[in-house]
């Protein structure tokens, strides 16, 4: 699976973007998707994942109600829409992906820059 995010910027806090994450390589219906996100001198932590087939949607609490994962299948898109960010959720944001039985994510595209400016 290849996987490739683009969308990041530069963004006001308080305003709003939208990554978006194109894949190919496999069936991507099947696949489970995931955003996650490493800001400087930090782990890379989870931000949301979304189960292609029952539509099922996860989110770290820290994001929970401003974030909103969600995927197109005729596209192969997933998508994060990013709504009232903070200085905060400034880091690189991944797309990742791994197939329903996988304990852990193995397939991960390139990371895009998102800076929230206060």
């Amino acid at each position: 699976v290849q996987l490739q995010a683009f969308g990041g910027g530069l963004v006001q806090a308080g305003g709003s973007l939208r990554l978006s994450c194109a894949a190919s390589g496999r069936t991507f219906s099947s696949l489970v998707m995931g955003w996650f996100r490493q800001a400087p001198d930090k782990e890379r932590e989870f931000v949301a994942s979304f189960i292609g087939t029952g539509g099922t949607t996860t989110y770290a609490d820290s994001v929970k109600g401003r974030f909103t994962i969600s995927r197109d299948n005729a596209k192969n898109t997933v998508y994060l829409q990013m709504n009232s960010p903070k200085p905060e959720d400034t880091a690189v944001y991944y797309c990742s992906a791994r197939s329903v039985l996988a304990s852990g994510y193995n397939y991960w595209g390139q990371g895009t820059l998102v800076t929230v400016s206060s």
